[in-house]
């Protein structure tokens, strides 16, 4: 699909958009203009992804096949290796995958190092890979990396773009978007997972995006963070209609403290319930009442019919990325006893 020209434009240079961070009102992520995608719908996929590879035994998605799973973000301090271990011993044991992330703020070891680390310390790594700050034969390498140190799969974004302020005197590369990162990932052998935001306009594409998705090699589809279970089973029943048959991982948001809380409330492209995180913040206790409330949407998304996991997503703490980790492993060993 190297040959689909990019939609001009577009500040991530797009094909298969749009993006995930497309505001409210339809503006772009990152510039002062309306998403082009919004008008002129992006072309459908019609190249051939390679045959999808085996999956390694004990893997995420093979134990979806028989039991709800908990992919669980991994926080961690930047660049340190302790840090990794730390967290690690505490979320590994009750989580079924480790989610890597790639932040445009907060940049740490590279992604095949970084695996290799949550490896050694004990994790089932899913490495996000996004398309912003590497070009395609960087993009090559890390994949070919993390096929190497056996990764349990890659979570392939275009990314979002750094702000005003942010690295104003860095370059952004996006040689490729997430779907075609998708393909060239599903070549490596590994495992393939996609993001989509099911709130973020245009919202009528966005179910057929995820088939674009799966025909490019995605093997599941991470949700972004909604309101409330029923957008997401409305959204899994248009994608299943529009003709995707891939499972689905929910977010769940988890915070415990207005610093954690508030860092859901900020992203566009996602939404949590404002109402039960003014509760959770009112509570005498409110690490307690944190936990029981992602528990609680934990569960109900565990019901929908398609999702076979959630998504532990959020710093949830702001005590820092250990006491972050204390707060995840708790809701995750909840989730875990009632399934």
């Amino acid at each position: 699909m190297d040959d689909v020209p990019r939609r001009p434009g577009c500040p991530k240079r797009m094909v298969f958009g749009p993006c995930g961070g497309v505001r409210e009102d339809g503006g772009c992520e990152v510039a002062e203009h309306r998403c082009v995608f919004l008008d002129d719908p992006a072309p459908e996929w019609d190249g051939a992804p390679s045959p999808t590879a085996p999956l390694p035994p004990g893997s995420l998605l093979e134990r979806a096949r028989t039991r709800p799973v908990v992919l669980t973000d991994l926080t961690v301090a930047p660049y340190d290796a302790s840090s990794v271990r730390r967290v690690v011993r505490v979320l590994g044991p009750v989580s079924d995958g480790l989610l890597t992330g790639e932040h445009a703020n907060r940049p740490d070891l590279p992604p095949t190092l970084l695996a290799a680390e949550v490896l050694e310390a004990g994790g089932r790594p899913w490495t996000t890979l996004a398309c912003r700050d590497r070009n395609r034969v960087v993009l090559e390498q890390e994949l070919a990396g993390l096929a190497a140190v056996g990764v349990d799969g890659v979570l392939c974004v275009t990314g979002d773009a750094r702000g005003p302020g942010v690295r104003s005197g860095v370059t952004q590369v996006f040689d490729l978007d997430g779907p075609r990162l998708a393909a060239l990932a599903n070549g490596f052998g590994l495992p393939v997972a996609v993001p989509e935001s099911p709130i973020a306009p245009p919202v009528h594409l966005r179910p057929a995006r995820v088939v674009t998705k799966e025909r490019a090699g995605a093997r599941v589809c991470v949700l972004n963070h909604v309101r409330a279970p029923a957008q997401v089973a409305a959204f899994v029943v248009a994608a299943r209609a529009a003709g995707a048959t891939l499972p689905f991982l929910a977010a769940v948001a988890v915070y415990t403290d207005e610093t954690s809380a508030r860092v859901l409330q900020l992203f566009p492209g996602l939404q949590v319930d404002d109402d039960e995180v003014e509760r959770v913040l009112a509570a005498p206790d409110p690490r307690e009442a944190g936990i029981a409330a992602a528990v609680a949407e934990a569960r109900a998304l565990l019901a929908v019919p398609g999702v076979v996991g959630v998504n532990l997503s959020g710093l949830a703490s702001a005590g820092g990325e250990d006491a972050g980790a204390r707060v995840k492993a708790e809701v995750a060993a909840r989730i875990r006893e009632a399934a």
